[in-house]
């Protein structure tokens, strides 16, 4: 229980005065134009005079656009400092800089980042305030300044401003005095956890530090916890993605490998197996992961590049992969034709964060169609491992002619002794035995899966359609499971992350961009099948993705917070500016890099 007078309400401590309220600015969000899209943002803050009541989650008349990345009650009201005014003003050289350009509600003169602490607590009027994270890295304080690198600025001059959560409403008015009335435990400052996330060089003692400060926001403190699970918990933001947390690769780009088996597995998927030309064993794959191909066309055309998973066992030396041929599928209608065993293949190296986690807790492994083949491979592992853990196989076909590894699966489950399968056949054909080749005469739906009474402690890994895959991964969480512990594999592109964008919902397929075509080095998006020149109309490979609405992530097109972070498969990229951390071995920043020859990009 808090016992400082202050806190409960009473007289500050002597001597509590740190700060003054120079300006209180709100302003609600509006459509603003940027690089030909719309952006729906809260930036643009007017100062106001007279009291204000600040409430739970915000000031009376303000708001946040992007509720993702700002506001809600962790960070309810922004802060920075006329101290930093004045020193942007001196390096930007700038005189226009007024209260409210940093897109903050609070001006004020003192509480410095490298003093304030996470966890302490400020009365500014009749309202009681309590320090939560440092600012968001978001380009929109870019926007907002005319000044694009603005995020990477604030982080790497250590200035970012914090955020405010209120603990009790109350009014609030410029020149009203600060007074700190508890300190934060740790005595963790703004700038050194800020320096903590984004910049180089931090140690596993500020991360736990860091996760003791039970006021940190919950976003922040899962931040800290993903960087505690990193093996070598000393990179900044570069820990926090997926991309990153993914191993090395075995080689770098492409080598050829040689087909030395072709297999039908099901009427639309068949296998083929590769090893090296010199007969050498391949690097380890890890189960789940996928290999990445490039097939030729007829003609002078550029090839065809794709990305399979591996099917087969790892650790043998020589890889497996599982093609479903499509009816219009350019790439495996090729491969079916035209490959024959002895040919090569110009592979990348396993890729891919989809894969089997260690542990004694069961696993449900559950899948439709040829989504089977990456936790085929998982299945491999555990029976290699002789694994005691509880696997759960629930697999969903049309019928037996769809039923891709129907004998493999089957002997591969008998080999666990703790092991239950669950087939489903949407459409079973009149050969198909009921108990034998599948267990039910239905489709695998989530209201299926909330009935089996799964193992709350289990990870689930699950791989299929996409409608298949959200209806299903929801039924998981319905089902007891933890959402951190139900991981899936999307063979296409991901899921975009375009914070504050207003637009259609409904993307248009990836295609060549606008205007003439580009006589710089070509850039082929592997997971949305496009190879286009590169043009030196953008400034960047993300603005090029964006221009052939090829689906990206990112936040702060500055280099600061990885979310655009992803693997480089093929050449070299220049970048302008240096990101603030660099990315993982074998992954690039797409914010802001370009391509330095011919790149293939998992995107």
């Amino acid at each position: 229980m808090p016992t400082d007078a202050a806190e409960q309400g009473g007289p500050p401590q002597k001597g509590g005065v740190v700060a003054t309220l120079m300006a209180v600015n709100v302003g609600m969000p509006k459509d603003v134009p940027w690089h030909g899209k719309t952006v729906h943002t809260g930036v643009y803050k007017q100062t106001v005079t007279g009291p204000r009541m600040v409430r739970r989650l915000n000031i009376d008349g303000d708001g946040q656009g992007d509720l993702g990345g700002h506001g809600g009650e962790q960070r309810a009201v922004l802060v920075y400092q006329v101290d930093s005014y004045r020193f942007w003003q001196k390096e930007l050289g700038r005189d226009d800089l007024e209260p409210g350009h940093f897109g903050e509600n609070f001006t004020v003169d003192g509480l410095p980042d490298d003093e304030v602490c996470i966890g302490d607590r400020y009365r500014i009027g009749s309202a009681l305030f309590e320090v939560t994270q440092p600012r968001v890295t978001c380009y929109r304080v870019g926007l907002r300044l005319g000044e694009p690198q603005m995020a990477a600025l604030l982080v790497s001059h250590r200035r970012p401003g914090f955020y405010l959560r209120v603990i009790e409403e109350g009014e609030v008015e410029a020149g009203q005095e600060i007074v700190k009335v508890s300190a934060g435990p740790e005595k963790m400052t703004v700038q050194e956890i800020d320096g903590v996330l984004y910049l180089p060089g931090h140690t596993r003692e500020q991360v736990e530090r860091a996760l003791r400060v039970s006021a940190l926001s919950p976003g922040w403190q899962g931040s800290m916890r993903t960087l505690l699970e990193q093996a070598d918990a000393d990179t900044g933001s570069a820990g926090l993605t997926e991309a990153a947390s993914a191993p090395p690769a075995g080689w770098p780009g492409f080598r050829p490998l040689t087909v030395v088996d072709i297999r039908p597995e099901s009427r639309s998927v068949f296998s083929l197996s590769l090893a090296a030309a010199d007969g050498s064993p391949l690097p380890d794959a890890l189960p789940g992961q996928f290999l990445t191909v490039k097939v030729q066309p007829e003609g002078d055309a550029p090839p065809l590049i794709r990305s399979y998973s591996l099917s087969g066992e790892p650790g043998t030396g020589t890889y497996r992969i599982s093609v479903k041929v499509e009816p219009h599928g350019a790439a495996s209608n090729r491969l079916r034709a035209y490959v024959r065993v002895g040919d090569s293949l110009d592979t990348a190296a396993a890729r891919g964060t989809f894969c089997l986690k260690e542990g004694d807790n069961p696993v449900v492994l559950l899948s439709a169609g040829v989504g089977v083949t990456p936790v085929l491979a998982m299945l491999h592992a555990l029976v290699r491992d002789r694994s005691p853990r509880e696997v759960w196989w629930l697999h969903g076909a049309r019928d037996g002619t769809e039923h891709p590894f129907a004998r493999e699966s089957r002997d591969l489950l008998g080999a666990l002794p703790h092991a239950r399968s669950i087939i489903y056949y949407s459409s079973p054909a009149s050969d198909d035995r009921r108990g034998v080749d599948y267990t039910e005469a239905s489709r695998l739906s989530a209201d299926r899966v909330r009935g089996l009474g799964l193992p709350p402690e289990a990870d689930a890994y699950l791989c299929g359609p996409t409608g298949f895959m959200d209806s299903v991964g929801t039924a998981l969480v319905d089902a007891g499971l933890d959402a951190s512990r139900v991981h899936t594999e999307i063979f296409g592109a991901r899921a975009s992350i375009t914070p504050g964008l207003k637009g259609s919902t409904v993307a248009p397929p990836p295609h060549q961009p606008p205007g003439p075509a580009g006589t710089g080095p070509t850039v082929s998006f592997a997971r949305s099948g496009l190879t286009v020149p590169w043009n030196d109309r953008q400034d960047s490979l993300l603005e090029l993705a964006e221009a052939c609405d090829v689906p990206v992530q990112w936040s702060c097109r500055t280099g600061v917070c990885h979310t655009c972070e992803l693997a480089l498969l093929s050449g070299a990229v220049d970048y302008a500016p240096d990101p603030i951390e660099p990315p993982a071995d074998g992954n690039i920043l797409i914010c802001c890099s370009k391509p330095a020859e011919g790149i293939v990009l998992d995107l």
